[in-house]
């Protein structure tokens, strides 16, 4: 068998309902690694939510954050073909006044180094936002003086996000990219246009001279998509939303709760 690039969403693949990773799913892929194939994680997360996923499966590969917004090597800082692409400042300020939205829980900018947040949402910040036990600084005018990877918007469900998605769309057009996933906590990331996890994929594969035939890829929701698309195998999960249907290629007989993916890879590469 070729060698063979995996690229592994997290949320709704990889983890299961309860944002874990489970013994079943963390056995396979280090038995994938071992077989001499490349895993490589592609998430909308900011490293600093999946870096202890990161660390638990071991890996020496490239990782895709922020669905394709920064693509690098966390142990080769120089890694050559790495990229981090930034949403404009000016467009990011601009989106703080959906904060005036009650369906709005809280608004943030990330970059490589911090995280700003929307003050008027701080009370949110300790109960269940993705942004706790994390240091923060408000999201100003004054405190902003970078360009950020994102701007991450929660909704307080996941019924909202289309609502939203298309005030954003309305307004900005093809400035931006608005990428969207649900779960506990239902989120809009507004990244730069053009951004998504298969140009994070397609770098990866170019470094370990794989080829796309030779890419296989997993996802769940609609930031995952293009990503599904360009692989030479896209699979969804079978918990994944209808939308994927018309560009994967498989279907995992199993959910990610059900350890699906671990069991879609146990098959084909006969672990």
């Amino acid at each position: 068998m070729d060698r063979k690039l995996v690229a592994i969403d997290l949320d709704g693949t990889t983890l299961n309902n309860d944002s874990q990773l489970t013994h079943e799913t963390e056995s396979a892929i280090r038995k994938v690694v071992e077989q001499g194939h490349i895993v490589s994680i592609a998430t909308g997360r900011p490293f600093r939510t999946s870096q202890q996923f990161y660390k638990q499966l071991r890996l020496d590969t490239p990782i895709v954050n922020f669905n394709g917004a920064w693509c690098h090597h966390p142990n080769d800082y120089n890694w050559e073909n790495g990229y981090h692409k930034r949403l404009d400042r000016d467009i990011a300020l601009s989106l703080l006044p959906l904060s005036r939205f009650p369906i709005v829980k809280l608004i943030s900018a990330e970059s490589q180094d911090h995280i700003y947040v929307d003050r008027a949402a701080e009370e949110t910040y300790s109960t269940g936002s993705p942004i706790r036990n994390v240091p923060t600084v408000p999201f100003t005018k004054e405190n902003l003086q970078e360009s950020p990877t994102s701007v991450n918007v929660f909704t307080a469900e996941e019924y909202f996000i289309p609502f939203i998605q298309n005030r954003i769309i309305e307004h900005y057009g093809d400035e931006i990219e608005v990428r969207t996933w649900g779960g506990p906590t239902p989120t809009l990331e507004i990244v730069a246009a053009g951004i998504q996890k298969a140009m994070g994929v397609e770098e990866i594969a170019k470094y370990y001279n794989i080829s796309q035939d030779n890419i296989i890829a997993f996802g769940d929701e609609a930031n995952d998509f293009e990503m599904i698309q360009y692989a030479g195998l896209g699979v969804m999960m079978k918990n994944g939303i209808d939308g994927l249907k018309e560009v994967a290629d498989d279907v995992t007989s199993y959910t990610n709760h059900e350890h699906g993916l671990a069991k879609y890879l146990t098959e084909y590469f006969n672990l």
